[in-house]
């Protein structure tokens, strides 16, 4: 039983104290903390629902017991929640008391209680329906029917007494719901006082001068911090409203004129959010969304979107996610601005080395404002001001209950969905796509970006509108704010509210999430301990942090806000300009929609040109130059490239390049090296040997983590595109030191283990594996683990002709065709590798329709069953390769580049016929280039220096085209010689032993 409320503060044995296991070992006292002192007052009287009260304090005792006859039938007004918060009436109670204490009561008072109901019924349903599930397994409860037994279950927990006896089993449960109470009555009363000292002003500010009436009701929203303390809506009795605020609007006053001083130089009239400041907090005008009249507005509203990306990129602000907007005809209004001056975090690791890295944390994507998809367990949401997408799926979980309201009730996990909010413009009722104005979007970026480099100094001089933010309070966020919510949601688990060890055993893991932020997480805990978001302010003008409680921690950061912001608003030229530009079209580009994995438009009334090797030289030069002048590099360090890169072949995201050969850096550098070798030209070289500099440390951060290193597995987008790469640099670099890695590369290979539950596809399992380590000529170590992969491979085809194993998907890179290619370049007539590819090239022969790509194509599959030793219409092959028009896309994955190599793979072998076919198919691709320019593999062509969905790719395949004879194919992982390897099988080994 809990102790007895006294007059003065409990003093009683710590060691034996109901609360003291709910308590951290330093927080114990002689004196009963607050929360413990609220449930014994609480608890200390007998209370039930009150006369004429429902269970929250609302409504009829007509009205409660119709809900009881609802949840007893099961009928559709069962509200089981309403029968759980009857159980917390107690603290109920003594919040209505201390409301009514300060002389607050009626309807906002009873709103405000069935709000912190619902609240603790969200807090301690876990727990509540545990010991309902206790009850029921013991045979305790009554009733002949399941609903009718949960109401027994409810009713026996009614009163003070009874809820001590439970509360006194999960101390850490008392505490979260005494603390939820205790501190949700303090901020309510503070709201109320607030608004009591500010409403003349508000009348007269905010209100138009006109009495609003009465306030009728207050809804609070965001995430809660500083004692629960959230922002809120108030409405009034004539429905106006006004925003509430619990922290400083320094920031965005400012913020403001930043505006009105954009607004001066470019004319967009961007609208502003007018405020009234109070000290530690303040009041915002009620921003109502309305739709855009006509497509003109529209093209407006984009306009100022991208002119507010502007401003708020050099200002370093982050967060703009979909609930900060509101979009009002053809403006975009931002409503909260509290991350302006916000440093970059980079965190520990191979990251925090890696200049694209660091580059995207500085740039437009940071601000949330463009596509932000966000990955989970059941997908990708785009969560940007821009995106928002309402009922998508969400990527995460959400708990639910299934039979809610019966004594069967369980919890359960299902996918969520995104609420969306009123962030996009609206037009006859429809939702505009942001993905189709992103000219409007470019045009008022490229307004406000110019205006500010312009006139710089208004900005950046001593007197400048940058200099006033000084000392304005601004949010640090040093984590992803689903992290917390999420452990604050995992901490309502039972076993989490029986003590502080267990809840501690959950907080406690921020200290293993970042080694780099270990002096920030006492303060996330005491946050979190208290049921908050955790809350960290800043100054532009210091490296300093400052806890939710005030408390100072001196030069966390490492820059001050101010210093970045000014020296990025310095710094602004046309490259910069341009880089933002790019990320703008390729953020765009990323919008979640329908992704066909093929390329089937042509490039009508394109005509061949003559394609001889000097002209391909020149025009895959061109492209090299290009991918040169998108790097970002430091001088005497790493290289890299910001790309557009497949998650999970059905979302695009903008990210630095990984280390892999098929869409990371090694292929960019491999393609770097071949046009330097071709053309003499030594900076392409000296670039591609820069760009692969991170691979050792990338080596070793898998060798240290095998669970990932498996998951990147030995095919070609993983290890053994890793390791052709290396090979073929080592030899176009001359630099023996990439054998070293080649050998690290191979040692790490072998270690990972067979999947063979997964089929093993070309792009990431051991039908790329085999390839790769067939082309690796001379190394004991690749030729052991090509026949290992043979091996893999023949039972792989065996299970899938008994139906034991599916292929993910048809065609070369993720079906049998890779299969068959490899098995037939590895066998020989007549052998079982040889029967093998000849029946894996049968157990798949379907195409996409109008599909000529290689990747799961027409050019794949002709590739593979000739490999085979399979029949294939060769002739139908060969008369659409010379008929049909050049396709857009000119990538080598699914594009015209990757639809030719059976041409450039034929034509090498003396093919009849074929020749003439591949000089028309050379002409027509260079005339394409010349045309309409390197078009990529990417959504909407967005240009990517990847090689097989972008730039270095399309160059590569150029080379190719023009000098097969020096550049093997990189799709089909062919060694350096280019001609037809012949069988790693019976072939003498560096060692003199036959593999």
């Amino acid at each position: 039983m809990l102790n007895s409320a006294t007059a003065g503060p409990t003093r009683t044995d710590q060691r034996t104290a109901w609360w003291s296991a709910g308590m951290r070992p330093h927080e114990l006292a002689q004196t009963a903390p607050a929360w413990a002192e609220y449930v014994e007052r609480s608890t200390s009287t007998q209370t039930a629902p009150a006369a004429g009260r429902g269970p929250a304090g609302t409504g009829t005792a007509a009205s409660h017991t119709s809900g009881e006859a609802g949840l007893a039938s099961g009928g559709p007004d069962t509200d089981w929640r309403q029968a759980l918060m009857r159980c917390l009436e107690p603290l109920l109670s003594a919040a209505r008391r201390d409301l009514a204490a300060a002389g607050h009561t009626g309807v906002l008072a009873e709103q405000f209680l069935q709000r912190l109901g619902l609240r603790l019924v969200k807090l301690a349903s876990r727990t509540l329906v545990l010991e309902l599930a206790r009850a029921r397994d013991r045979g305790e409860l009554a009733g002949d029917t399941p609903a009718e037994r949960f109401l027994d279950f409810t009713h026996r927990l009614v009163g003070g007494s009874e809820l001590a006896d439970f509360l006194a089993a999960y101390p850490v449960l008392a505490r979260v719901l005494g603390e939820s109470c205790r501190q949700g009555v303090e901020g309510h009363l503070e709201l109320l006082a607030r608004l009591a000292e500010d409403r003349e002003s508000l009348v007269t500010g905010l209100l138009d001068g006109r009495d609003p009436g009465a306030l009728t009701a207050i809804d609070p929203g965001g995430d809660p911090h500083r004692g629960g303390r959230s922002t809120a809506i108030l409405t009034f009795a004539d429905g106006r409203r006004v925003v509430y605020k619990p922290r400083p609007l320094d920031l965005h006053r400012h913020f403001n004129e930043f505006v009105a001083w954009l607004n001066g130089k470019t004319g967009l009239g961007i609208r502003t959010v007018d405020l009234l400041r109070r000290p530690g907090y303040g009041w915002l005008e009620y921003v109502v969304p309305e739709p855009c009249h006509d497509l003109a507005e529209v093209r407006r509203f984009y306009q100022r979107q991208g002119a507010l990306l502007a401003l708020l990129y050099v200002l370093d602000g982050t967060d703009v996610h979909y609930e900060n907007l509101i979009a009002v005809g053809d403006q975009p209004v931002l409503v909260d601005v509290e991350t302006l001056f916000h440093p970059s975090y980079t965190p520990a690791g191979t990251l925090s080395q890696d200049p694209a890295y660091r580059t995207l944390l500085s740039s437009v994507y940071r601000t949330a404002l463009l596509p932000l998809l966000v990955a989970g367990e059941h997908g990708v949401a785009d969560m940007s001001g821009l995106g928002g997408d309402a009922d998508a799926t969400a990527p995460s979980s959400v708990v639910d209950w299934a039979d809610a309201g019966l004594d069967s009730m369980h919890l359960i996990r299902r996918p969520g969905k995104t609420p969306g909010a009123a962030n996009r413009p609206h037009l006859d009722g429809a939702v505009m796509e942001p993905r189709d104005h992103e000219i409007a979007v470019l045009a008022g970026f490229r307004a406000a970006y110019e205006a500010i480099a312009w006139h710089r100094d208004e900005l950046i001089g001593p007197d400048g509108l940058v200099r006033r933010c000084a000392q304005d309070r601004i949010r640090f966020v040093p984590r992803n704010t689903s992290l917390y919510t999420g452990l604050l949601d995992e901490a309502t688990h039972p076993d989490a509210l029986r003590n502080a060890a267990g809840r501690s055993q959950l907080l406690d893991l921020l200290w293993d999430a970042d080694e780099s932020l270990h002096d920030v997480v006492p303060y996330e805990l005491a946050d979190m301990w208290a049921g908050d978001v955790p809350l960290f302010t800043a100054r532009p003008d210091s490296r300093d942090l400052w806890a939710s409680d005030g408390t100072r921690i001196p030069n966390i950061l490492a820059t001050e806000g101010l210093a970045a912001v000014e020296a990025k608003i310095a710094g602004l030229n046309d490259i910069d300009e341009h880089r933002q530009k790019w990320l703008i079209s390729a953020s765009l580009a990323t919008r979640p929609e329908p992704i066909v994995h093929a390329s089937t438009t042509g490039r009508h009334g394109v005509g061949a040109t003559e394609a001889d090797p000097g002209c391909l030289l020149a025009a895959a030069t061109d492209i090299a130059d290009e991918i040169v002048a998108q790097v970002i590099s430091e001088r005497g360090g790493a290289a890299n490239w910001l790309g557009l890169e497949l998650l999970d072949d059905h979302h695009w995201a903008i990210r630095p390049m990984g280390a892999g050969l098929s869409n990371g850096y090694t292929g960019t550098a491999l393609f770097l090296a071949q046009v330097g070798v071709l053309t003499g030209a030594n900076k392409y070289c000296d670039l591609a040997r820069d760009a692969i500099r991170p691979i050792p440390m990338v080596l070793e951060s898998l060798s240290a983590d095998l669970e990932t290193a498996q998951l990147v597995g030995p095919g070609l987008h993983g290890l053994g595109g890793i390791s052709y790469g290396l090979h073929r640099l080592s030899t176009l670099l001359d630099d023996s030191e990439l054998t070293s890695w080649l050998h690290a590369a191979l040692e790490l290979t072998e270690r990972l283990k067979p999947e063979p539950t997964e089929f093993p596809t070309y792009a990431e399992g051991a039908a790329g594996g085999l390839a790769a380590m067939q082309a690796i000529e001379g190394i004991p170590a690749a030729a052991d683990l090509a026949k290992r992969y043979a091996d893999e491979l023949l039972a792989a085809v065996e299970q899938g002709l008994h139906g034991g194993l599916t292929a993910p998907d048809h065609g070369f890179t993720r079906g049998y065709q890779g299969i068959a290619w490899t098995l037939g370049q590895y066998g020989v007539p007549g052998d079982r590798y040889m029967d093998a590819a000849r029946t894996a090239a049968d157990l798949d022969r379907r195409t996409r329709s109008g599909d000529h790509g290689w990747c799961s194509g027409d050019a794949g599959t002709a590739l593979a069953r000739l490999a085979a030793g399979v029949p294939a219409d060769l002739d139908a092959y060969l008369r659409t390769a010379a008929e049909r028009p050049v396709l857009a896309d000119l990538s080598l994955c699914h594009g015209e580049l990757g639809a030719v190599e059976p041409l450039v793979w034929l034509a090498e072998r003396e093919h009849p016929a074929v020749e003439a076919v591949r000089r028309r198919r050379a002409g027509l691709v260079l005339a394409a280039v010349q045309q309409y320019g390197p078009q990529c593999g990417t959504p909407r062509a967005v240009p990517s220096p990847g090689l097989l969905t972008g730039l270095a790719g399309i160059g590569y395949g150029l080379l190719r085209l023009a000098f097969s004879e020096r550049v093997p194919s990189v799709l089909l992982l062919e060694p350096s010689t280019g001609s037809k390897r012949p069988s790693q099988r019976g072939r003498p080994t560096a060692t003199g032993e036959t593999a």
